[in-house]
């Protein structure tokens, strides 16, 4: 017996695809229901490593955990990783399988991994009650309708009813839904059950005259409006877009137990990818997170991240363009911390020899630490555990370059030269023993009257997160309505809205 499902599409990229499937996920959960997250496609700079082994954006693991069950490449089968405006990784079933331009990908070989897609997400909806689908960009951009596999392709291949979210903060909400019915063919139309109304401020019942005129121009119902709230953002996808300025999430965060804060400047070089592992660090009482791009903005800091990129020689060449690098090694000599994670600790490195990623071949590093590295085209994608500073340490690595450390005292993979930091492992300062007593080592070497918070516990910051976003589906949602989508599918005799789609 194949389960229920759903496809939660948007009316434009960021109008909270992620949130809204996470936050159903979670409620259903709670409801006994056995559920599991689904997205397609995916194009992410920020991924993560399942226990198999397999690489799949970083919103679906989160969305795993919504659900408490394990990620697994079922979730995400495709997964697009940007090296550039106009070519990507693909990455299939959790292993890359090379390099597309867009054009390539949406020419032909997107529609080809249409069987593939269906297959993994029949493979789900065998074994689980329910499976909520996330959509990508908007299901109305028409000039990739022919191709799609994310949107109404998977939404009419596999008999999914769609809610289309809108982010009515930014406005012209209505316009938006309306719009993104009456764009697409009538077959694709009948899949549209209906509208959810994202990060609303204020009195609804100013709103609902709106919401029954779009319902006699539409013949849809709107299954919830869910209120404005700070902090609920899962992890980012798409780190084209990265605010450098704006990216750690907003959140209510108890005052420092020391008697000074921590100050943490993040490197937000190109194509910067998973740093989502700034998070835990952000999590901190009395710690400050800022992404920065010029060298006056590392001075005050107490800890600089050089993080993972997509595109290490790139991201190497655009901090020697900003003034960073001369900055970095400076720190570093005069033994102020500076922790290079993944493409940041290859950077930190003497030289890189890249034939894969850049195709440069030999290139210098900063020369801060003894590593020199080599560009595999064998993807490594792991799972490691380990011990540093005393604490038990988990991680992730997913990086084509192999580093061949050549001195220093050891540190997880990598090394560590006077206060100076490198390793491969993503997620390692979600350990909380491990970041606590790496935010003691870099406050001692900065002189600051900084104590870790002895009780700040990621895991459970997460699972808040988590449950808030429940809440919000199970106070502001009709989801007895919700649930007869998910199981019965799309009412039937829903109107076609002119135009549609175009031949």
């Amino acid at each position: 017996m194949t389960g229920g499902g759903l496809l939660v599409a948007g009316t434009t990229s960021d109008a909270g695809k992620s949130v809204v499937t996470a936050g159903i996920c979670r409620w259903l959960v709670r409801q006994g229901v056995k559920v599991a997250p689904f997205k397609a496609q995916n194009m992410s700079l920020n991924s993560f490593v399942t226990r198999e082994g397999a690489e799949i954006g970083r919103a679906q693991a989160m969305q795993a955990q919504a659900c408490r069950v394990e990620p697994t490449a079922l979730m995400n089968p495709v997964l697009l990783k940007p090296g550039g405006e106009r070519s990507s990784q693909v990455v299939l079933l959790g292993k890359p399988v090379g390099e597309l331009s867009a054009r390539g990908y949406h020419g032909g070989r997107q529609q080809q991994l249409l069987g593939t897609v269906l297959d993994c997400l029949e493979q789900l909806r065998g074994t689980y009650d329910a499976v909520i689908c996330e959509g990508a960009g908007s299901p109305a951009e028409i000039n990739l309708r022919r191709t799609d596999i994310v949107n109404m392709g998977i939404a009419r291949n596999a008999g999914l009813p769609v809610l289309v979210v809108g982010d009515i903060d930014r406005g012209g909400v209505f316009a938006s839904f309306f719009g993104t019915v009456a764009l697409l063919s009538r077959e694709d139309q009948e899949c549209v059950a209906g509208f959810l109304v994202n990060k609303f401020r204020g009195d609804v019942s100013l709103l609902e005259p709106g919401l029954d005129m779009l319902q006699g121009l539409t013949g849809r119902r709107t299954y919830g409006v869910l209120p404005f709230r700070h902090g609920l953002g899962i992890d980012e996808e798409d780190g084209l877009r990265v605010s450098l300025r704006g990216t750690v999430r907003e959140s209510v965060v108890a005052p420092p137990v020391g008697e000074d804060v921590l100050r943490v400047a993040v490197c937000a070089v190109p194509l910067m990818s998973n740093f989502t592992d700034v998070d835990a660090l952000a999590a901190e009482p009395g710690v400050v997170v800022r992404f920065v791009d010029r060298p006056e903005e590392l001075a005050d800091a107490d800890l600089v991240i050089v993080p993972g990129t997509r595109g290490t020689v790139r991201a190497l060449e655009w901090l020697r363009e900003r003034g960073l690098a001369g900055a970095l090694v400076r720190r570093a000599a005069e033994q102020r911390p500076v922790l290079g994670i993944c493409g940041g600790f290859q950077i930190l490195g003497e030289h890189i020899e890249d034939d894969v990623e850049s195709r440069l071949g030999h290139v210098e590093g900063l020369g801060v630490l003894p590593v020199r590295v080599r560009f595999a085209r064998e993807k490594t994608l792991t799972r490691p555990e380990g011990e540093a500073l005393g604490e038990r340490v988990e991680g992730y690595e997913i990086h084509h370059g192999v580093a061949d450390v050549q001195g220093g005292a050891a540190f997880l993979d990598g090394c560590r030269v006077g206060q100076t930091w490198g390793t491969h492992w993503h997620g390692s300062l979600e350990s909380d023993g491990f970041r606590r007593a790496f935010l003691r080592e870099v406050a001692a070497a900065a002189g600051r009257r900084f104590v870790p918070a002895p009780d700040t516990s990621f895991a459970a910051l997460r699972e808040e997160q988590l449950d808030r976003l429940g809440d919000l589906i199970e106070q502001h949602a009709d989801t007895d309505a919700l649930w007869r989508l998910i199981e019965s599918g799309a009412p039937r005799g829903l109107p076609f809205i002119p135009p549609g789609a175009p031949a």
